[in-house]
């Protein structure tokens, strides 16, 4: 006997098989679903493959395909071909009789379906004839009619057009026509209501089918397009027994570009699994190129930018095997094609292209974007953020990267002046939107406010777009401006000059963006800003700033010294840069204790910006430091009376009259500074000195235990709590404070004398002396270490 050779087909398949890269993950869980029997709970009967045109989500099905006959399971595959129920459950038959399984009741009844509908067709058409053919009103009672009993494909939009009560009266006039005609109840049901006849028996072959193999498995692809009529259905079969029961071995696989439905499908979330699908990663994409013979470096990337790692362009591209990266076409018009291939109406078309050029979209967008008739727009924007490939991002509509990227190269390759006027009229739409949400602003308040900080985005991303070079320099200066405001803003930026370069495909813009990305990756703003500022001319009007901002990212990170370097190439750039100014002094006070020179700086950002309360404040408070009373009391009022609302100032202000022995008047500074702001450790700590004047220790522990519950980690008020404790006579509590404030800084020279103080108070004498003298150590000019040393020396 001959042995049976492989047929061209399945040789077919096996080779395209044998280059199948990607997507193991999927295929994995789809073949561990075989090895768990129906009866365990992490069984599933139900997987959806979903993603956007292009992913190959075709390609996948027919692997699961595959796997599912490895397994032993029967299979069938639907797709966009079957335009109704009866027509899905034919193309089961057929496929599963060609696997020996018998459907032959199922093969007559459909038969019979056929053969009836083709009547009743016929019947209905010659109802109330007139003499010069069928008038519109009977025309439309046929077509309504057929609409109504689900039996004309693809009557959707025509049902809509007419009111319930003419669908009703062209339903019923179909039945009564129907009645007349057929012979028996059976033939009108079978025309009327195909799934209730065919489905019982369809269920009936299933089960028989089942008992000749160790799985069913039905694939229903292009779910994007049969959903409308297989979905209801499938759910009735699948989750209700009003046709009957499905054998247990059944499993179904649907592939759409939409997740699941969760208005029907909710409740069988435990019996499903949603498989999504993106592009190939870069290492799927290569191996497929591989596959094919394209391993070229020049040409691999090519292909990987040109595809974004979309499987059905990256296939195309590898089976042309191009030698050179100029040998790559552009797949974007097949791309395209793809994506748009349900849609015909040209207005439409034109209208989902036009809306990829904002990265976002409201309807507001839309009617800049779209030039048609007003009376229309609000239908158009309905319809395109309904087609799958569009995200709803709250209320604004977003394109899947996948489909967005080829139709920006489409439009910018057909008509790059058309390309460059689009954008630049957005551009200047957003600038105007931007303009308007600056009234009743002040310039320092525009960043701050989110909206404000949408618009300026999209503004230069589209001038980006529509001219590369012209806009660049005011971007990177937008960069600058937003390092200010912190890494996530800094970092928006960076990435908007990464997308505006690789959609309108301008080298100088995409580099700048990948790089600034890296460098925001690496080493924050700080790093960002050193790499701008070793590229940047100097004769760029933004270079003092950079370095101030560079400064502040420094500080952030605690290196102060270098902070201060940039600070001075600022003031070197710029003399009047209020920015650095500011951020010189507060470092010098902060890090190196130098009040003075802090007070110095800030007489010059005062004289510059005499109007702002917070310079006046700031003022007062190095004043305070330096204990100039008076000249603090001076300055803080007169930024109390600016800026009423100021708790620091309030703070601040009676601090100093705490000093100079006014509790009433600091009392009262206090309070107002906690009535502004309730969780503000800093003025609890020092209130608790003014009751402490005041002889009110019970309120001095209150305000410090409060204090310390906002701020755990406050060395000076767990000291001070320290000292409320020692002088009430609780040294064992007391020093407990004190180790919670040397644990918060081991070289706080007050709280080693302050814990001296309370051993000597408990006896504890050789312990109390190196406490001492550890205070003494860190700060050898400490007159009241001393004098309690001296105590424990004459105690011992």
């Amino acid at each position: 006997m001959r042995p049976t050779r492989p047929s061209m087909q399945e040789l077919i398949r096996q080779r395209r098989r044998a280059g199948f890269v990607g997507r193991s993950d999927e295929r994995a869980a789809f073949r561990a679903n075989f090895d768990l029997p129906p009866e365990d709970e992490r069984h599933r009967f139900l997987f959806h493959v979903h993603g956007n045109a292009g992913v190959g989500k075709t390609f996948l099905v027919r692997e699961l395909e595959q796997i599912a006959r490895e397994r032993g399971a029967l299979t069938a595959y639907v797709d966009e071909s079957a335009g109704s129920v009866p027509e899905a459950m034919a193309a089961i038959s057929r496929q599963l009789s060609g696997q020996g399984a018998r459907f032959k009741e199922l093969d007559r009844l459909l038969a019979a379906h056929r053969e009836r509908r083709h009547e009743a067709e016929a019947a209905l058409a010659a109802l109330d004839p007139e003499p010069d053919g069928p008038s519109a009103v009977t025309a439309t009672a046929v077509r309504v009619g057929l609409a109504g009993l689900g039996l004309l494909p693809g009557a959707g939009p025509f049902v809509g057009a007419v009111d319930a009560g003419q669908l009703a009266q062209g339903a019923d006039r179909l039945r009564a026509g129907l009645s007349a005609r057929f012979r028996n109840q059976e033939d009108v049901q079978i025309v009327l209501s195909p799934e209730r006849v065919l489905t019982p028996v369809l269920l009936n072959e299933l089960a028989e089918a089942a008992d000749t193999a160790p799985w069913l498995v039905l694939f229903l692809d292009t779910y994007e397009r049969t959903g409308p009529f297989l979905d209801g259905w499938l759910h009735d079969l699948m989750a209700t027994e009003r046709y009957g029961t499905l054998p247990a071995t059944t499993m179904v696989v649907t592939a759409g570009q939409r997740p699941f439905g969760t208005a029907r499908w909710g409740g069988f979330a435990d019996f499903m699994t949603e498989l999504p699908l993106g592009p190939f990663t870069e290492a799927e994409a290569r191996d497929l190129l591989a596959g094919e013979g394209v391993v070229d470096e020049p040409v691999v990337a090519e292909v990987l930018r040109l595809t974004a790692g979309l499987p059905v362009l990256v296939s195309t591209l590898a089976r042309t095997r191009p030698g050179d990266p100029g040998g790559v076409g552009d797949p974007s018009a097949d791309a395209v094609e793809r994506f748009l291939k349900w849609e015909r109406d040209p207005v439409r078309r034109s209208v989902a292209l036009a809306c990829a050029l904002p990265r976002r979209l409201d309807a507001d967008v839309f009617r800049v974007v779209v030039d048609c008739p007003d009376d229309q727009l609000d239908a158009l924007y309905g319809w395109l953020r309904g087609l799958p490939f569009v995200d709803e991002r709250g209320a604004r509509a977003q394109y899947h990267d996948v489909v967005r990227t080829p139709m920006l190269r489409l439009q910018r390759s057909r008509s790059p002046r058309g390309w460059t006027e689009r954008h630049g009229r957005l551009a200047e739409t957003f600038a105007r939107w931007r303009q308007e949400a600056e009234e009743g602003l002040e310039p320092a308040e525009f960043r701050q406010e989110e909206r404000w900080r949408e618009l300026r985005l999209a503004e230069s991303y589209h001038f980006l777009c529509a001219t590369p070079r012209a806009a660049l320099p005011t971007a990177l200066e937008d960069f600058v401006t937003s390092c200010g405001h912190g890494d996530d803003t800094a970092r928006r930026w960076a990435r908007l000059l990464t997308e505006a370069g690789e959609d309108t495909d301008a080298d100088a813009v995409r580099a700048w963006g990948r790089d600034l990305s890296e460098a925001l990756a690496e080493g924050g703003i700080a790093e960002a800003l050193r790499l701008l500022l070793s590229r940047a001319r100097t004769d760029e009007p933004w270079r003092a700033r950079a370095h101030a901002a560079r400064g502040e990212a420094l500080s952030r990170d605690g290196d102060n010294e270098r902070a201060l370097q940039e600070y001075d190439h600022a003031l070197d750039l710029d003399p009047g840069l209020v920015r650095a100014l500011r951020a010189k002094a507060v470092t010098l006070s902060q890090v190196r204790g130098d009040h003075r020179s802090a007070l110095g700086l800030y007489d010059r950002v005062v004289a510059l910006e005499p109007d702002n309360p917070w310079n006046i404040i700031l003022r007062g408070e190095f004043h305070r430091l330096l204990r100039h009373s008076e000249e603090a009391l001076r300055d803080l009022s007169e930024g109390i009376r600016l800026d009423p609302t100021s708790a620091f100032a309030r703070a601040s202000r009676g601090a100093t009259r705490e000093r100079l022995g006014r509790l009433d008047a600091a009392l009262a500074d206090f309070d107002r500074a906690l009535e502004l702001k309730p969780d503000y450790a800093w003025a609890l700590g020092r209130r608790a000195r003014v009751w402490r004047g005041l002889g009110d220790h019970t309120r001095q522990l209150a305000d410090l235990d409060h204090a310390l519950t906002l701020w755990p980690d406050w060395g000076w008020g767990h000291c001070e709590r320290g000292d409320a404790l020692r002088v009430a006579g609780r040294d064992t509590e007391a020093l407990a404070a004190y180790d919670q404030a040397l644990a918060v800084d081991p070289d706080y020279a007050s709280a080693h004398a302050s814990r001296g103080a309370s051993l000597l108070n408990l006896g504890r004498h050789e312990e109390a002396l190196a406490s001492l003298d550890r205070a003494l150590e860190l700060n050898p000019d400490y007159p009241w270490a001393r004098e309690q040393r001296e105590a424990v020396l004459e105690a011992s």
